[in-house]
């Protein structure tokens, strides 16, 4: 592992890209960071509605760059199914399912954080286009 520096140019360089729909990883820092084996990437969500999700062993920290996303962290995930690996096995990491009972709400705007530890359930959202950077963060919960 080797120290890594992120330039301004290059974040600037990637959110010049015109919004496309659905929900997409924004190149050309997807490839940077792939290549550097960074734990953090820059999503681009285009009026779409992602899974519920449950990851066991990294929280996920979120910082809004642009636009507004809706989560919604805690609660029960409705319909939980283990996600596959490549190999066709189940993840006993990752739980997904269609939606959240219960849970809280939480509107995301440009500059804003939200940290979901663990073990939480959370989905988000985004009626227009949101970009977010998204940073997964190890933990030995789970």
């Amino acid at each position: 592992m080797k120290a890594v520096l992120i330039k301004k140019g290059d974040i600037e360089k990637t959110l010049s890209a015109k919004p496309v729909a659905g929900k997409n990883m924004l190149e050309p820092f997807r490839s940077f960071a792939l290549e550097n084996k960074l734990p953090l990437s820059i999503l681009e969500d285009t009026t779409v509605s992602n899974d519920a999700e449950v990851h066991m062993r990294e929280g996920d920290l979120w910082l809004c760059l642009e636009g507004e996303a809706e989560f919604v962290c805690g609660g029960a995930l409705k319909t939980a199914r283990r996600r596959l690996l490549p190999t066709g096995a189940e993840n006993p990491n990752e739980l997904f399912g269609p939606a959240i009972s219960g849970g809280q709400t939480f509107t995301l705007h440009a500059g804003d954080w939200l940290w979901i530890p663990a073990g939480e359930p959370h989905q988000h959202s985004a009626h227009g286009t949101a970009r977010l950077v998204i940073i997964k963060i190890s933990t030995q919960e789970g």
